[in-house]
């Protein structure tokens, strides 16, 4: 954890943007699948540019999917309904190229089909879980307010309160720290799409009252600067103004930039991937200890080989606010978190039609009860078993919270 004054920076983008577009068609046709057919194999990548998008991947499943009517649909929802706004759901071309899922993978993902008769990994990798308790959402402050941020752009727009905004946009926030804890907002920078028929002045005056004092209000000051559509106008926006493609915001999707990441995008994969499937699993054991107060931050790695259910590696770092080892931390985690993935897949309930609202706004740190990994159901038992540490007056010179959080 880094000491003394800092600022940290986030960034999060509406549900508009080409990227966050198409991982929502991905995961929109992920939904499609898993709802007739729970055991459907998808790996599926979208594309989109001026008039048309590209979907293209692995898909293995007994059921049909009519890949046209789930993106023009998923493109509707988004906002992108008018051929006034450059690119709509009607008008745009899909084109589509998509396969079975390979039988080598296939044999190394189905029990008792492949080298090892346990469902292994749908592939080799890294992936990391992340928590702090700096928010009562256990996640970064910045990740958090830029996600609301974006989320409320979309609120004012699809509810007619700013009649001139559009699907596309960017959010920013830059918070001051001070030994690690978060003071103040420092910086806030907007960038959303609108129609040619509205001025600057008009448009940043009504983004500051109605999108940025609403949720950041306790946290800005005289001293905070506001950076709305820098450039002076964003009325070109969408697929026309930049192409998107699926898996291209993979930091805006988990931490902002605190803790690290795999590399590995989640969207448009079904649950056989760890990608997705073992990013959860390890948010869920990090956020649990982090709720059980033994640390205030806390980061797990997943490491995995194809075709092998237990994991090869597991780390925990909790950045020197641990209040037991570390390694009795991991120990911890390896008993009472399920780390191989049919277990994952299985206690997490992750074979259900439930990704596409993942696809925008972030996989952390949300209230919906799908959102299965955000439970905080495990923190009774890590305390009975850490209590021996707990118990003890300090740890590493920290005062322990004996009550809980």
């Amino acid at each position: 954890m880094k000491n003394g004054r800092y600022l940290f920076t986030s960034e999060s983008v509406t549900e508009g943007h080409p990227d966050k577009m198409c991982d929502q068609i991905s995961d929109a046709i992920l939904d499609a699948a898993l709802k007739d057919d729970p055991n459907s194999r998808v790996a599926i990548e979208a594309l989109t540019k001026t008039g048309f998008v590209v979907v293209a991947g692995e898909l293995t499943t007994r059921t049909y999917i009519d890949v046209q009517k789930v993106v023009r649909d998923t493109i509707r929802d988004i906002g992108y309904d008018n051929p006034d706004y450059g690119f709509d759901c009607e008008g745009c071309g899909v084109l589509s190229a998509i396969s079975e899922q390979s039988p080598d993978i296939s044999q190394g993902v189905t029990t008792g089909k492949g080298l090892h008769k346990e469902q292994g990994a749908g592939d080799q990798g890294i992936m990391f879980g992340y928590a702090t308790n700096e928010t009562p959402e256990y996640m970064p402050l910045p990740i958090i307010l830029a996600h609301k941020l974006t989320k409320k752009l979309s609120v004012v727009r699809k509810s007619n309160k700013l009649k001139y905004l559009r699907p596309d946009g960017k959010s920013q926030v830059t918070v001051e720290y001070h030994n690690g804890t978060p003071k103040r907002v420092d910086t806030v920078v907007i960038a959303t799409q609108h129609s040619a028929n509205v001025g600057h002045r008009r448009l940043e005056k009504d983004i500051i009252k109605h999108v940025i004092k609403p949720v950041c209000g306790k946290w800005i000051d005289k001293r905070t600067k506001f950076h709305i559509n820098a450039t002076g106008a964003f009325i070109v926006g969408g697929p026309v103004a930049d192409a998107g493609v699926t898996g291209r915001k993979i930091i805006v999707d988990t931490y902002g930039g605190h803790g690290s990441h795999g590399g590995g995008a989640f969207s448009g994969k079904d649950p056989s991937k760890v990608d997705r499937s073992a990013s959860y699993i390890a948010r869920y054991a990090a956020k649990n200890v982090v709720a059980a107060g033994l640390a205030d931050k806390c980061e797990v790695q997943l490491a995995y080989a194809i075709g092998v259910a237990q994991p090869v590696s597991v780390l925990i770092h909790t950045f020197g606010t641990n209040r037991i080892p570390e390694d009795e931390i991991s120990k911890l985690v390896v008993k009472h978190f399920p780390l191989k993935p049919v277990e994952i897949i299985s206690y997490l309930r992750l074979k259900r039609p439930i990704y596409r609202k993942t696809a925008a706004y972030g996989h952390f740190g949300r209230n919906d009860p799908d959102f299965t990994w955000e439970k905080v159901d495990k923190v009774g038992i890590l305390r009975k078993e850490a209590a021996d540490h707990l118990e003890k007056p300090e740890f590493n010179g920290k005062k322990v919270p004996l009550n809980g959080y």
